[in-house]
């Protein structure tokens, strides 16, 4: 039992857990995360039967990362709680090896009391222990791999708490209209664009959210890798869509109205008689003898949009093609065929802002770990009849010190 205890707070196996969590946080960052299964197939066409198999699509939320996690987690807590024994007993048994210490240094009465004037004035700890006075300085020092190991694991912690506890969805939004969230949170589109002016992929949102308190964030771009941090929401730019459009017109009372189609709908009055809206197409293709062939996905916006509808009329249905511009009547109703509405899918994330508020206060408190490990070196000095000693794990400095305490004095 005790060997493995020893094994699992070795420095060893921590390096190791270090190494394989660092080489699957590098193919989590090469890899895209969270596609669906087919863009691996299509984009790794060699390697993504080994990508699935081990999850390398969705590495930070695989059993096995979760696991090197808890391991790494808990080679530190024992590291901490071998380490403070370790410091508790440290304080006694170095106070006494500086009182068994011989004299590095042979003083004079004048050399004598200037280093003590120069001790205090450093601000030392002073101690009397039988003819000797002790001075200690920066005690505290002996801390520092303590302070280092504990923000390491918190760092750990809350990190995971960042990775696992925010709650993500995903919402297609067509522009100008807006999502709302569960706490009462509003994201408005703007805009969205597939190409730019000059026809390039884009996927470019325009949009804003408004908090349940009423902060605006503006109104703000997102691209793909390129998303909106907003108080706890993180907002990116995941995939887009493309919508057809109808205006349609009551001929009986000149009243007219425009829908934007995703689905499956029938356009109707009376529920009989009306359009029913299948799909819009990018383009399509005619062969010479006059059979349409349409094409059903491309890369960015639709170059030639086609409408796939049909007309009920007294329980007939027609299959019909349309353009945009083109019209239909059907009864008192007039359908007018518009150009396609763009819309992204945006994927909304939110993090309790006290997790990165933890996380902030663990790098903090590992920069402090770190400062207290390298400039904060403890430092003891013995001064008595026969002259004085410096202990400490690194020494050198404050003996150059007593040094040209003592060749000022003579």
């Amino acid at each position: 039992m005790k060997k493995t205890v020893q094994f699992f707070r070795s420095m060893r196996f921590g390096i190791l857990l270090l190494a394989l969590i660092a080489l699957l946080s590098v193919a989590g960052t090469a890899i895209p995360q969270g596609r669906e299964v087919a863009w691996y197939a299509q984009t790794y066409q060699r390697f993504h039967g080994v990508i699935l198999a081990l999850r390398l699509h969705d590495v930070f939320h695989s059993w096995y990362f979760q696991m090197l996690l808890i391991l790494l987690g808990l080679n530190l807590t024992l590291c901490s709680l071998v380490r403070i024994r370790k410091l508790s007993r440290a304080k006694k048994a170095g106070r006494e090896v500086l009182l068994r210490l011989p004299a590095e240094f042979v003083l004079n009465e004048k050399q004598h009391a200037a280093i003590q004037n120069g001790l205090r004035a450093m601000r030392c700890r002073e101690e009397a222990c039988g003819d000797s006075l002790l001075y200690s300085k920066n005690a505290f020092g002996r801390y520092g791999s303590f302070v280092t190991h504990l923000s390491i694991l918190l760092v750990i912690v809350f990190g995971a708490m960042a990775l696992y506890m925010p709650k993500t969805v995903d919402r297609a939004c067509l522009p100008g209209e807006s999502v709302t969230m569960d706490d009462g949170t509003r994201i408005a589109v703007r805009s969205f664009r597939i190409e730019n002016e000059e026809g390039r992929l884009d996927f470019t949102s325009e949009l804003t959210v408004t908090l349940p308190d009423g902060r605006e964030s503006g109104l703000r771009e997102i691209k793909v890798n390129h998303p909106l941090s907003f108080s706890p929401w993180k907002i990116y730019q995941q995939t887009y869509g493309t919508a057809g459009a109808v205006t349609v017109q009551n001929l009986e009372t000149g009243m007219a109205d425009t829908f934007t189609l995703t689905d499956l709908v029938f356009l109707s009055l009376d529920g009989v008689n009306g359009l029913w809206y299948e799909a819009v197409y990018p383009d399509l293709i005619r062969d010479p003898s006059g059979n349409v062939t349409l094409i059903t996905n491309t890369a960015g916006s639709y170059p030639n949009p086609v409408y796939q509808v049909q007309t009920a009329s007294d329980g007939v249905y027609t299959p019909i093609l349309a353009f945009p511009g083109e019209e239909l009547q059907v009864g008192t109703l007039k359908f007018r065929f518009e150009d396609p509405v763009e819309y992204p899918g945006l994927r909304i994330k939110y993090t309790p802002g006290f997790i990165n508020a933890l996380l902030c206060g663990a790098f903090l408190m590992l920069t402090a770990g770190f400062y207290i490990t390298f400039f904060c070196q403890p430092v003891q000095v013995r001064l008595d009849r026969d002259g004085c000693a410096v202990g400490g794990p690194k020494p050198e400095g404050m003996r150059i010190r007593i040094r040209e305490w003592t060749e000022e004095t003579g």
